[in-house]
């Protein structure tokens, strides 16, 4: 089976399960979700594991799912005591303790790593949670922000195997092209539109003006990972999903989109 053909069946498949999740709501969202931040998070510390700043994953992995879980129950009201807000900082605190029994050549880089794991994958995931409790509309906002993203990734792909030639970032991913990225920003705006027409969700403008944020945001969260991995030396974050990689490879523009989508629909609602 051709690439091609294997990352088309496996998004198909992984969509339904995120699009689904979705629809069933926030109950049946947050825990699926769960389940991706848990084998990211496990991903991510597997990156490390063959240099200086080597993770635990099943230490990143416990610390990470406890303090999603703090925060969604938090957000979603089944937690009313604000004390659970200072136990996350005693998490983050206790694990800075390990290193002292940890034999690690770089310890505070160690922990640079893990606190940037924290950033970069659990604070994503609690705001796509966030937006689902925000969110009154018939059609869930968050499906509209994941639609506009899997249309920039989709045929920015079509476009650059098909017309790419000019290279948009040779020294960190050479097969992405500026072709690829002005058909993927393109199809972007279009979907915006479309979601706009068909669900009569928000406006225009908003779906407008979160297609322009959405495009460069998923380029560049796409080229950050690559980054990761290129420093690295590795391909892929895992192989989970055939023909994308890892949970990470896929949730790679995701992460870097939602923190802007979520500024935007704050903004928006306050004009």
């Amino acid at each position: 089976m051709s690439n091609l053909a294997t990352r088309a069946i496996t998004g198909f498949f992984f969509g339904l399960v995120v699009i689904g999740s979705i629809l069933f709501g926030e109950i049946v969202q947050s825990v699926v979700f769960g389940v991706f931040l848990l084998l990211g998070l496990l991903e991510y510390a597997r990156l490390f594991k063959l240099t200086a700043y080597k993770q635990i994953p099943s230490l990143t992995a416990i610390f990470g799912i406890s303090i999603y879980s703090i925060i969604v129950l938090l957000n979603k009201g089944l937690l009313e005591s604000s004390i659970f807000y200072y136990f996350i900082y005693a998490l983050l605190f206790l694990y800075f303790l390990i290193e002292l029994w940890r034999k690690q050549d770089q310890p505070i880089a160690s922990l640079g790593v893990f606190v940037f794991g924290f950033i970069y994958l659990i604070v994503p995931f609690v705001l796509m949670n966030q937006l689902m409790i925000e969110d009154t509309n018939q059609f869930p906002m968050l499906i509209g922000m994941i639609l506009l993203i899997w249309a920039n990734d989709t045929f920015a792909y079509l476009t650059g195997r098909k017309l790419g030639k000019t290279p948009l970032f040779e020294r960190i991913s050479p097969k992405k092209t500026w072709e690829g990225t002005i058909g993927g920003i393109c199809f972007t705006l279009l979907t915006g539109f479309l979601i706009y027409y068909f669900s009569e969700t928000y406006s225009l403008l908003f779906w407008f003006v979160a297609a322009c944020i959405v495009a460069p945001a998923a380029i560049y969260g796409d080229l950050l990972e690559s980054l990761f991995k290129r420093s690295l030396h590795i391909k892929d974050s895992g192989n989970i999903l055939p023909g994308h990689g890892g949970i990470l490879d896929r949730f790679d523009a995701v992460l870097f989109t939602v923190p802007f989508f979520y500024l935007w629909h704050l903004i928006f609602n306050d004009l």
